[in-house]
């Protein structure tokens, strides 16, 4: 299917808008010079049935879970439930204003209320702000805390580093670097939990914290977390938690259970909440009492039968970011997290682990899987290091060829510990029909290597666009080649 461009469409005079006519003063001309444009924005002029058209056919070319499944590892893909989007589009919801009155915005302040506590109930920590925009920016929020902690301690210019495995999510070594401190890697065991002693090593009263992905990144639990816990608060350091594989353990275990100080929640990872490309997201960030005077504003607090944003303390963080947070994505968690309730997400954190011990059962004899013999929880994670070996198929090529079988690739190369690493991760969302078809296709790519390698290694074969020529466009940067 052809899509050219909108500008291509243009006829002067076309227009696919109609706007009421102004009720206000218009101070157009009034405004002042540097306040105007001074060159003509060229925009194309068509019809609200071309505009229509274009942006559908523009549609159909993108995959999206609406059309089929995304295992895509460490970002979550799940699906987001349609009536998510009919509470967050609420008039009541979707028209109101950051600066109305307090009286005026009860009910809203009310979600942003309850969702906190449900947030706290579910982690074991004592309070949390809704204020962060994204998992990485909760994160960031999270480690100024901890800064601010050992600020408020007098200890700030002995305590330089965070402790972070190296299987760690990259945010994490570039948090703690945005916030100052020296980032010190801790290696992994062979099972893919972090070695203890080696932990060890690095242990004095230098150590501001340590940062930790609970199940971490290989899918694991780290059965001796709280040993890990005990080491890092006996030095002096506190211990993060990043939320982002929550969705493994909830209703099963809480992180302020087992020894951290704070942790981000990602909305978006968890609670099904639409992400990429910048966001829309919401990172919330959680800690223990120790840490609650230095929680990012605006925090919501309850009043008899009403509801307002907390004063904030002297030591808070401040806030990170204009006004509330991105409230119509605070909506669709919470009513995610009302449909399902208690029990609701004990079966989404049971299920995300089924899931993925199926499929690292039905792919281990046709993939290497470094870990197949430890106790997985909500992704696999396999590798195509023996397919390069034998026959020059790379973890690329496999992603590629999926697309041709109708599925989005998993996450590859990352964990980097793992060598032609495939991170997959089916979520709780996903039937046993459509895993199985996944898992034909993983293991018909596999006989495709053996005995058809160009056709994995030209995918994807059946799209409207084919493989791109990754060397070129990365010495032509402002050039679009395709190989088809």
């Amino acid at each position: 299917m052809d899509t050219n461009l909108i500008f291509s469409k243009s006829k002067k005079g076309r227009k696919a808008y109609t706007l009421p006519k102004i009720d206000v003063p218009d101070v157009t001309k009034e405004l002042s010079v540097k306040f105007v444009r001074e060159e003509k924005i060229e925009l194309p002029e068509v019809s609200e049935n071309e505009l229509y058209r274009h942006l559908v056919k523009l549609s159909n070319k993108n995959f999206h879970i609406d059309v089929g499944m995304y295992p895509l590892g460490s970002c979550t893909m799940k699906y987001n439930p349609k009536v998510n989007e009919v509470t967050s589009r609420f008039d009541n919801f979707l028209n109101l204003h950051p600066l109305q009155s307090r009286d005026n915005v009860q009910g809203s302040l009310e979600i942003i209320y309850k969702i906190q506590v449900i947030l706290e109930e579910i982690s074991g920590f004592d309070q949390v702000s809704m204020s962060p925009a994204a998992g990485a920016h909760g994160e960031f929020a999270g480690i100024l805390a901890i800064r601010k902690y050992h600020e408020s301690r007098n200890e700030i210019e002995k305590r330089r580093k965070i402790l972070v495995p190296d299987s760690a999510h990259g945010t994490n070594p570039a948090s703690a670097s945005m916030c100052g401190f020296d980032v010190v890697s801790i290696e992994s065991l062979e099972n893919g939990q972090i070695d203890i002693e080696s932990l060890k090593d690095h242990l004095g009263d230098d150590i501001a914290g340590m940062m930790i992905t609970m199940p971490n990144t290989v899918g694991i639990f780290e059965e001796q977390i709280t040993e890990i816990s005990k080491l890092v608060h006996e030095c002096g350091g506190l211990m993060y938690m990043d939320g982002a594989n929550l969705n493994a353990i909830m209703g099963i275990v809480k992180p302020g259970d087992i020894g951290f100080d704070v942790m981000h929640f990602n909305l978006h990872k968890t609670f099904s909440t639409p992400h990429g490309g910048g966001g829309p997201g919401s990172g919330p960030v959680g800690v223990n009492k120790k840490l609650s005077q230095f929680l990012p504003s605006p925090i919501v607090e309850k009043e008899g039968n009403t509801y307002k944003f907390a004063e904030v303390t002297p030591d808070s963080i401040g806030k990170m970011l204009t006004f509330w947070g991105n409230f119509a994505i605070i909506v669709r968690a919470y009513t995610y997290l009302r449909m399902l309730g208690a029990d609701g997400l004990f079966a989404v954190s049971k299920n995300a682990i089924i899931n993925a011990n199926y499929i690292l059962q039905r792919l281990k004899d046709y993939y290497d899987a470094p870990y197949k013999k430890e106790k997985i929880m909500h992704e696999a994670i396999l590798s195509s290091d023996s397919l390069k070996k034998k026959y020059g198929i790379s973890t690329f090529d496999v992603a590629k060829r999926l697309q041709d079988y109708n599925f989005h690739p998993p996450t590859i190369y990352f964990p980097l510990i793992v060598h032609e690493a495939l991170m997959i991760e089916p979520t709780e969302t996903e039937s046993k029909e459509n895993i199985d078809a996944f898992c034909d296709a993983m293991i018909k790519i596999t006989d495709e290597a053996k005995n058809n390698p160009e056709i994995v290694k030209s995918a994807p074969n059946n799209l409207q666009i084919g493989r791109l020529d990754d060397a070129y466009a990365a010495k032509n940067i402002n050039v679009c080649c395709y190989l088809n």
